[in-house]
C-alpha cells in the first residue's frame, strides 16, 4: 500500500484556520491576532468609519506606537517624522472609538510591534498573527504563521477577524551544525539569503529548522525568522519546542493552568510530520559561517567579514548587473576591495531584527571598558520599554552610555526614519548597523549602511571601521 503523504506544520496550521475555501488555492483564513501601528492603524481606523464599518473582534486586536515616533528622550506626539503627529493622534482616537488596547507613549508596554508581541504571549504557537508591516514573519520565531498585509487586508481583518490569502508553497532550510565563535544568529539569516538571494523565498512559507536552530534561543530565532521577508517569503516559523514553551510559559497573554497544558499538546501535534514533504528544501552547513556584513544595497549583497567585495556574476541577469552597477555607485565601492578595515562614521543597535536584550547583552559586553572610535555617532534604542527598564536595571545601559552610545527610547527608529531629523544619520555617512535593510537613504539620505550582527556592529564602533569581532572573542 502507498505510505500516505504527510503534512508541514505550515499545512497544519493553515488547515486550522481556513473559514473557507475559496478556490484556486484561495481561502479566507481566520486570524488569531491582529496588531495594529500608528502608521497601518491611523489608516484602517480612517477607513472604517468613512464607510460605517465596526471592528468585529476588538480584544483579538492590540495596538502600539513604534514606526514613526520619535526616540529621542522627553519625546512626544510632535515628531520630526513628516505627519507623524497625525498618524499617532489617529491611531489613538481610533483605539479608543473601537475599544482596541493601545500601548501608547508612557505604556510600559510600548515597543515595536515584532518585540512586544511576543515579548507579551500575543503571538503564540500554531496561531495567525497579522500586521501592516512586512517584518510580521518576526513572530515566527516562536510558531506564530505572521502575515504582513496592506491597508486594504488590515481594514478586512478588523470588519471579518479573517483575512483572504492564496497559500504559499512549502520550504524548509535546514541549520545543520552548531554556530563558530564570533558568529550569531544574524549571521545566519544573512548568509542564507546571500547564497540563495533575495527573491529566492518568492511564494513559499519557509520553515526554519536545524541543529543549530535547535540549540538557539528564542531571541535568536526572532532574528532569523524577522529577514525571511528579506530573501521574499510570504512568512517564515520554527516549529516550536521545549524553548519556546519556557520561553512563553507565564506571559501575559499565554494560556495559564489546564489550558497550558492543552495549549502546550495541541502545538506538539502541529510539527511537520516525517513523511511531510516540501516542494523546496535547502541545507546550510554552519561551520561554513563567518560573521557576515553586507557590501551593497540589498541584504543578498553580503559576504564574510574576511572576503572581498564580489565583482558581477559570469550568468547574473542584464537586471542583477544593472543593480550590481547602481549599488557600487550608490556605496563607493569597487569589486576586490576589502570590507574589512573600511573607515565608518556611525553605528546603530536596533530595530525590530535585533534591539531584544540578548542583542543589547552581547554588545554590552563588548562595550565594557571600551570607548567607540572619537568620530563615531552611535545610537542605541532599545526595542520596547520593557528591554529598556531590564537593561538599564542590569547596567547595560550604564555599559552603552560609558562607552559613548546614546541611549534611545523604544521605537523603529533609524529603521524606518527615512532620514528625519534625530532619527537620521549625517547625510552620506557610512555606518554599520544591525537593522534588516540597507537600502538607498534607509537611515539618512545618502547614508551607506552595512547590516551585521550587534556584535560586529558593537566592535566595529570601537575600532572605528569595520572589524571582525572573532579576533576580540577568541
Amino acid at each position: 500500500m502507498p505510505v500516505a503523504e504527510g503534512l508541514t506544520y505550515f499545512d497544519k496550521v493553515w488547515n486550522d484556520h481556513i473559514v473557507s475555501d475559496l478556490g484556486h488555492n484561495t481561502c479566507l483564513l481566520h486570524v488569531d491576532r491582529h496588531f495594529l501601528h500608528e502608521l497601518s492603524g491611523a489608516m484602517s481606523f480612517k477607513g472604517l468609519s468613512e464607510k460605517g464599518h465596526k471592528v468585529r473582534n476588538a480584544e483579538l486586536t492590540f495596538a502600539t506606537v513604534d514606526h514613526v515616533v520619535d526616540t529621542v528622550p522627553g519625546r512626544s506626539d510632535l515628531t520630526q517624522i513628516p505627519n507623524g503627529t497625525e498618524f499617532i493622534r489617529g491611531l489613538r482616537q481610533g483605539c479608543r472609538q473601537y475599544g482596541v488596547p493601545l500601548y501608547d507613549l508612557g505604556d510600559d508596554r510600548q515597543g515595536i510591534v515584532h518585540v512586544i508581541s511576543p515579548e507579551l504571549g500575543l503571538a503564540l504557537p500554531g496561531t495567525t498573527l497579522v500586521c501592516g508591516d512586512s517584518h510580521t514573519c518576526t513572530v515566527g520565531g516562536v510558531g506564530t504563521i505572521g502575515f504582513g498585509v496592506g491597508s486594504t487586508d488590515g481594514e478586512v481583518a478588523l470588519t471579518s477577524q479573517c483575512v483572504i490569502l492564496t497559500k504559499p508553497r512549502n520550504m524548509r532550510v535546514n541549520f545543520d551544525g552548531a554556530l563558530p565563535s564570533g558568529v550569531y544568529p544574524k549571521d545566519l539569516i544573512l548568509y542564507l539569503i546571500g547564497q540563495v538571494s533575495a527573491k529566492a523565498g518568492v511564494g513559499f512559507a519557509v520553515e526554519f529548522a536545524g541543529e543549530a536552530l535547535r540549540s538557539m534561543s528564542i531571541e535568536g530565532r526572532l532574528s532569523i525568522c524577522n529577514m525571511a521577508v528579506e530573501m521574499s517569503a510570504r512568512t517564515g516559523f520554527i516549529a516550536p519546542d521545549s524553548v519556546t514553551y519556557e520561553y512563553l510559559n507565564g506571559k501575559p497573554f499565554a494560556p495559564q493552568g489546564a489550558l497550558w497544558d492543552r495549549a502546550v499538546a495541541y502545538w506538539d501535534s502541529l510539527r511537520s510530520d516525517e513523511a511531510a514533504r516540501f516542494d523546496e528544501e535547502i541545507s546550510i552547513d554552519c561551520s561554513r559561517i563567518s560573521p557576515q556584513v553586507t557590501w551593497g544595497t540589498s541584504p543578498e549583497h553580503v559576504i564574510n567579514i574576511d572576503n572581498r567585495v564580489p565583482g558581477e556574476a559570469d550568468d547574473a541577469t542584464a537586471d542583477d548587473r544593472a543593480d550590481i552597477r547602481k549599488a557600487f555607485a550608490y556605496t563607493r565601492l569597487q569589486p576586490g576591495m576589502p570590507l574589512e578595515g573600511l573607515a565608518i562614521d556611525g553605528a546603530f543597535i536596533g530595530s525590530c531584527t535585533n534591539s531584544r536584550f540578548s542583542d543589547l547583552e552581547v554588545a554590552a559586553s563588548i562595550l565594557r571598558g571600551r570607548k567607540v572610535a572619537p568620530h563615531i555617532q552611535a545610537i542605541c534604542t532599545p526595542g520596547s520599554m520593557a528591554v529598556k527598564r531590564r537593561a538599564e536595571a542590569a547596567g547595560i545601559a550604564d555599559i552603552f552610555k560609558a562607552a559613548g552610545f546614546e541611549w534611545r527610547e523604544p521605537g523603529c527608529s533609524l529603521c524606518m526614519s527615512g532620514g528625519a531629523g534625530g532619527e537620521s544619520f549625517v547625510p552620506g555617512a557610512r555606518i554599520i548597523s544591525s537593522t534588516n535593510r540597507n537600502f538607498e537613504h534607509r537611515q539618512g539620505k545618502g547614508v551607506i549602511s552595512h547590516l551585521a550582527s550587534p556584535a560586529t556592529v558593537a566592535w566595529s564602533a570601537v575600532e572605528g571601521k569595520i572589524a571582525d569581532v572573532r579576533k576580540l572573542v577568541q
